[in-house]
């Protein structure tokens, strides 16, 4: 009977043993299940982060493509008014050349008529003085005839403004 209180003793204890080791395994087994569905919790919002991000990286992606298109655009424009700008500065200086050639040639042409004009008076100053010079040379020659002519006759009274 003792044996049969030692062996039940020996296998209640064993029995206690093996629930205590089946609870414990079971709260491990709790904890982990818990665990495991924080950790596919934090996994499934560390996916849903990078699939934002992914989502967001695109999009920066397609914004960058954009503004590299654009500033191909700006670029080519760019170039297209440096070009402008410097055939529109040739063209000014073109214009300014040909501006300081046509004042050279009008202050040419002024400089030619002054010069010409100063002769023309010259030249009138001298054809008023000869005229001046035969004027008084016919004068003198009429004085002459004048005196020479015979005043009795009418013709001679009327070319030598006598009066009758």
């Amino acid at each position: 009977m003792k044996l049969a209180v030692a062996l039940v003793s020996l296998s209640a204890s064993v029995m206690v043993i093996m629930i205590v080791q089946t609870v414990r395994q079971e709260l491990t087994l709790r904890s982990l299940k818990t665990r495991i569905s924080e950790g596919s919790v934090e996994v499934k919002k560390k996916e849903g982060a990078i699939v934002e991000v992914k989502a967001k990286i695109h999009e920066f992606k397609k914004s960058l493509i954009a503004l590299d298109t654009k500033m191909e655009g700006l670029k080519k424009q760019k170039t297209e008014a440096d070009n402008a700008d410097q055939e529109v500065e040739n063209r000014l200086r073109t214009c300014n050349n040909q501006k300081e050639e046509a004042k050279k040639k009008s202050s040419d042409i002024k400089e030619s008529m002054a010069a010409i004009k100063a002769e023309h008076e010259a030249a009138k100053t001298k054809a008023q003085q000869d005229i001046q010079s035969l004027k008084q040379q016919i004068l003198d020659r009429d004085k002459a005839i004048c005196a020479f002519a015979d005043t009795t006759k009418e013709e001679a009274r009327k070319l030598c403004g006598i009066a009758a």
